[in-house]
């Protein structure tokens, strides 16, 4: 085998390898071999059908089996002699076929980290805010638990439903006199003045008193996530059943017992511990980022750009899955997809900087990802989605996105390794910075893992 390298940019590669004949001829027979044991031809018995009815009988697949194992050999032993990783996936050309006794020559492409000089990343001096769990915190994660745990009791009197009331109720919508499809339903109960549905739709439900019916008109946004009711007026026809309210149970250690504790105090433990540990993780995260944010300013490099697609990708579908959370879907930003894409440079710009940047720190620590950790990582994914471990990773290898998944996972060693080695200082939570500036809040810990019991 030779091959010869060409530099198509700092951070492209063009590899052309030519197979010599002899190496063509073993993978045939190598292939031939191989079907040789495992089929099954009429007039023979497995195992003993001459290799050449193999050949004839299997051709094409034999040859195009044998291609890309050479193709596969070769390709290690070429990255292995440049000492390059290509990052993402390879690009082979090489729509020829086989030949006996010819050689076979087949180029492929690929893109590689930038070559620059990495900055001083050992002894970093940053600040991390120390972790404060206020009581109050701890005491609304209590009332939401108790809330979640209470009981229904019908109200006295027949006036419609306030907010704080669960209104049962059977609704149905009609436009110009026909039923819509979908939007109907019976027993039904609406918890008001938690936006669990469209403000008109809540409005019209305050309206109708205990036992009796009432209608309304209704328009569904025109961002609404059902692109068949986005923007529509319908009329909506609703009948109240019952109107309750929530009787919460007593903050108590049957309560903490009943979440699986011992007692309230060990509830209140459990909780402040899980807002702790989330903070921790919060504000050893916004430290990591000031580490990054410092080494980046030290450093100018050129982007690979299948790194910069796969961010910019990445962002477009969290911020996908984002409206679908509140009902919408990208129509409702009011812009095209080249928009979003402009918009979003910068951020997908700055989030391959940081990959590349930590990929050649894990170069140079010699960190690495092994399969075992890839595969621990998609089944962890599978038991969070529900979906079969073995369908989901090949899912991974088809799309190319197993490569893209070592890439996050030894970014994410190369950070731990640098924070492990920069000077970090505890200071006190500092008071948010006005405007745009301020960070965002933590999300609800998982203290309230004992709320979902």
């Amino acid at each position: 085998m030779e091959y010869s390298a060409e530099d198509l940019s700092p951070v492209k590669k063009k590899i052309v390898i030519t197979t010599e004949p002899q190496e063509v001829e073993a993978a045939i027979m190598g292939a031939v071999a191989l079907y040789k044991t495992s089929v099954q031809v009429d007039g023979f018995r497995k195992g003993k059908v001459p290799a050449s009815v193999i050949e004839q009988r299997f051709r094409d697949k034999i040859y195009e089996e044998a291609r890309q194992d050479l193709i596969n050999v070769h390709i290690n032993d070429v990255m292995q002699n440049l000492g390059v990783q290509p990052l993402s996936g390879i690009n082979v050309d090489g729509a020829g076929v086989l030949e006996r006794g010819k050689a076979y020559t087949y180029s492929i492409e690929f893109e590689v980290l930038p070559a620059f000089d990495l900055p001083p990343y050992e002894g970093v001096e940053v600040d991390q805010e120390k972790v404060v769990v206020d009581e109050k915190e701890v005491a609304d994660v209590i009332e939401r638990i108790r809330r979640d745990r209470a009981q229904l009791v019908p109200v006295d009197g027949a006036a419609p439903a306030v907010d704080g009331q669960v209104a049962c109720l059977d609704f149905a919508a009609y436009e110009n006199g026909e039923p819509v499809e979908g939007v109907k339903a019976e027993n039904f109960d609406l918890a008001l003045g938690e936006h669990q549905a469209l403000e008109d739709f809540e409005a019209l439900v305050k309206t109708i008193p205990y036992g009796q019916e009432g209608e309304g008109e209704i328009r569904f946004p025109d961002d609404f996530i059902a692109k068949d009711l986005a923007g529509k007026t319908v009329t909506m026809k609703i009948k109240v059943h019952a109107v309750k309210e929530r009787k919460l149970p007593e903050l108590n250690d049957d309560l903490a017992k009943s979440l699986g504790l011992e007692s309230v105090d060990k509830l209140k433990e459990t909780i402040a511990r899980s807002y702790t540990q989330s903070r921790e993780n919060l504000n050893k995260s916004a430290a990591q980022k000031t580490i990054l944010d410092r080494l980046l300013k030290m450093v100018d490099f050129p982007l690979p750009e299948s790194l910069l697609d796969i961010q910019m990708r990445t962002l477009l579908t969290d911020l996908k899955a984002r409206l679908e959370r509140q009902g919408k879907g990208l129509e409702a930003l009011g812009k095209s997809p080249e928009e979003l894409r402009k918009e979003m440079l910068p951020q997908a710009e700055e989030l391959a900087r940081i990959q590349v940047l930590l990929l050649s720190i894990a170069k140079k620590e010699g960190l690495e990802v092994s399969d075992q950790e890839v595969a621990t990582h998609i089944y962890q994914e599978s038991l969070r989605s529900g979906e079969d471990f073995k369908t989901l990773r090949e899912s991974y290898e088809r799309s190319g996105l197993i490569f893209v998944l070592r890439d996050r996972l030894l970014a994410d060693k190369a950070m731990d390794r640098v924070y492990a080695k920069a000077k970090v200082t505890e200071v006190e939570p500092g008071t948010p910075q006005a405007d745009g500036d301020a960070p965002a809040p933590a999300e609800a810990p998982a203290a309230s893992e004992e709320e979902s019991k």
